[in-house]
C-alpha cells in the first residue's frame, strides 16, 4: 500500500506517482525472478531427465539386440575431450557474461551516484539565469 502525500500541485502528485510506482516494481521483481529462477531450473532439470530417460531406452535396445556398443578408445578421448571443451567454453562464456554484468552494475551505480550532482547543477545553472533575467525593483 502506498502513502499518499496530502499535495495539490503537479510534482507532489507526480512524485506521488514515482514513489507508489517504484515501490510497485520493487514489490513485483523479486516475484518474476523467482518464478524465472523457478521455470529455468525445471526446463533444465527436464531435459536432463529426457536424455536419461533416451539413454536408458537405448541401452536397454541394443543390450537386448546384443549389439555391441563398444567403441575405440580414439573415439572415446575425442568424446570426452570435446565435452570437456564444450563445458570449458561454457564456463569462460558465463565469465565473460558476469564481468559484463558486474561492468554495466558499476555504470549505473556511477550514473546513479552522479545524478544528484548533475541535478543539482542544472537547479544552479537555472537560478543563475532567472537571476540574470529577472527585473529587480530597487
Amino acid at each position: 500500500m502506498s502513502k499518499t502525500l496530502d499535495t495539490k500541485d503537479v510534482f507532489g502528485i507526480y512524485e506521488q506517482n514515482i514513489i507508489s510506482s517504484f515501490a510497485t516494481i520493487n514489490r513485483e521483481v523479486p516475484k518474476y525472478h523467482q518464478s524465472i529462477t523457478d521455470l529455468q531450473h525445471q526446463c533444465i532439470q527436464t531435459c536432463e531427465n529426457t536424455m536419461k530417460s533416451v539413454l536408458s531406452v537405448q541401452k536397454e535396445i541394443v543390450n537386448k539386440a546384443g549389439i555391441n556398443a563398444n567403441i575405440p578408445e580414439v573415439a572415446l578421448n575425442t568424446i570426452r575431450d570435446t565435452n570437456d571443451g564444450i563445458n570449458k567454453v561454457y564456463s569462460v562464456q558465463n565469465q565473460i557474461v558476469q564481468t559484463a554484468l558486474d561492468a554495466t552494475k558499476q555504470n549505473i551505480q556511477t550514473f546513479n551516484d552522479n545524478a544528484k550532482a548533475f541535478a543539482d547543477l542544472n537547479k544552479n545553472i537555472i537560478h543563475s539565469w532567472i537571476n540574470v533575467f529577472t527585473p529587480r525593483n530597487n
